[in-house]
């Protein structure tokens, strides 16, 4: 039986955007375990995964105890599984994980993949931290057997500096959207119905979503500032996400007298229905990887404005979108008044949104991972 371990940072990323490979490769007759840092309290991943392992690390990527105990771990797991191969997502578990396997992978034939949702070194990024992180992506390139890229400048990027040797380096449109699931047609009027009376709004209302960590680098200040900039009443704003900037941004729309526009809903489950719902939804980050929300947005022919960052431009670019400049508090109140103004011009870039996600669809994401394993297994 093939074998096949997948190690994340955290256990969220597993139950977010890799069950679905789990399962996948387990039809297929793989065992597929897990690691993460508190992954067996995870139900998710339990129920998914053949066998789950945790091991402690921090999310500081430049914290040095991250290279003391989880290396002795992750050889001492290796060593007693014997997977055929190991796949690393995120910058630490990434990092960490390659360093631990640098001498094992050459010994056992353990071939590493490793995905990157988005280099820490970025165009428009502070000089030093992307220096710092250049060098230590550098420096496991000589321990990674395949990289895995999920948008075009960091695809440019890696082959520019040469990461790992080009013939190694895959561009794969992200990791994946069920175009069945975000389908505007798999969402009633009546959910929609529903969801508007649970959140105070009139059928006609309009209003525009969200859906982000409350964090910094997704700018929800941004957003809150744009749409109170907008003036417009009879609108709304929602929020759907959590995260230590929530009180702030509440604390803020109380500042800026749109307290009653603004809905925090925290997390949510019925994401498909919130954005069929919604007159457009807006993404402000100044760093992203490929943003899974505005796929989702744009599976649900939902208008999406987003920052011109690497990631979203891949996916708004071309008409698909609408693109402001990160900061551009002003853009992007122009661009939430242009869609209230222009609906039908506005339905239109959705429509096309939905034709350009299909390339991104899950299932041709799970048939290009096939075949990088095939080709890592007889490499």
């Amino acid at each position: 039986m093939k074998s096949l371990l997948m190690v994340t940072t955290v256990p969220d990323t597993l139950s977010a955007f890799l069950i679905p490979f789990a399962h996948h490769f387990r039809t297929q007759g793989w065992r597929v375990d897990a690691m993460a840092t508190g992954v067996s309290q995870n139900v998710e991943c339990i129920k998914a995964f053949d066998q789950v392992w945790d091991i402690e690390w921090s999310r500081n990527p430049l914290n040095p105890l991250n290279l003391v105990v989880a290396p002795r771990i992750i050889q001492q797991v290796i060593r007693q599984e014997k997977y055929d191969l190991v796949h690393v997502h995120t910058p630490v578990a990434a990092f960490v994980t390659r360093y631990a396997l640098k001498d094992l992978n050459k010994q056992n034939r353990l071939r590493v993949i490793y995905t990157a949702h988005g280099f820490h070194f970025y165009n428009g990024g502070e000089l030093l931290k992307n220096a710092i992180f250049l060098t230590l992506e550098k420096l496991a390139g000589r321990w990674t057997d395949y990289l895995v890229v999920i948008n075009r400048e960091d695809e440019e990027t890696a082959k520019r500096y040469r990461l790992i040797p080009h013939e190694k380096i895959r561009y794969m449109p992200g990791i994946g959207v069920d175009l069945q699931y975000y389908n505007p047609q798999a969402v009633s009027d009546a959910e929609v119905e529903q969801l508007r009376q649970e959140l105070g709004l009139a059928p006609d209302t309009p209003f525009f979503l969200s859906v982000a960590e409350f964090i910094p680098r997704k700018h929800p200040q941004d957003v809150l500032r744009a749409f109170a900039q907008l003036a417009r009443p009879q609108a709304c704003l929602a929020f759907a996400g959590d995260g230590f900037l929530m009180n702030q941004i509440q604390n803020l729309a109380m500042q800026l007298g749109v307290q009653n526009q603004v809905r925090f809903l925290g997390v949510r489950r019925d994401i498909p229905t919130l954005m069929r719902a919604a007159t457009a939804t807006i993404l402000a980050s100044d760093r992203e990887g490929l943003p899974r929300c505005v796929m989702e947005s744009m599976s649900m022919e939902t208008p999406v404005i987003g920052t011109d960052i690497r990631g979203t431009r891949d996916l708004l670019k071309e008409g698909c979108g609408l693109l402001v400049k990160v900061g551009d508090i002003e853009a992007i109140t122009q661009g939430m008044s242009w869609i209230l103004d222009n609906p039908q011009a506005a339905q239109a870039i959705a429509k096309q949104g939905r034709e350009r996600i299909a390339s991104y669809e899950l299932s041709y994401i799970l048939k290009e991972y096939e075949a990088l394993y095939a080709e890592a297994m007889l490499a």
